[in-house]
């Protein structure tokens, strides 16, 4: 007869390993000292967040006194536009993405010890 947990803890086995991998391949990334490769990875280091820029504008758009109310009528969509570029695109970078599988990895290993 199977045994649950043992199943279990074999699958858990296989995500702590993938997550490990996942981890040294980033670590491994971040350490090419190519300027080409630098370049492309800085962006991935210092996302740019266009949602946030555009709500910011969009709120200062609509506090701006103006009497044909051209900016209110400008500043509403921008807010709207920007709320969803921020739901669409991210600003998770390298960093954010590692310290999520640092985390994965830590409490895949503390429920590792608590059955073992």
């Amino acid at each position: 007869m199977v045994d649950p947990l043992k199943v279990r803890l074999e699958k858990l086995r296989k995500i702590h390993a993938t997550t490990h991998r996942r981890a040294s391949l980033y670590s491994d990334i971040a350490k090419i000292d190519h300027s080409h490769t630098s370049k492309s990875l800085g962006c991935l280091q210092k996302a740019p967040a266009p949602g946030k820029k555009l709500q910011k504008v969009g709120f200062l758009m609509l506090w701006v006194p103006e009497p044909s109310g051209v900016t209110c009528a400008i500043g509403g969509p921008m807010i709207v536009a920007g709320k969803y570029l921020e739901k669409k695109y991210n600003s998770s970078t390298i960093h954010d993405i590692g310290h999520e599988t640092k985390n994965t990895l830590s409490s895949l290993s503390d429920f590792k010890q608590s059955i073992l």
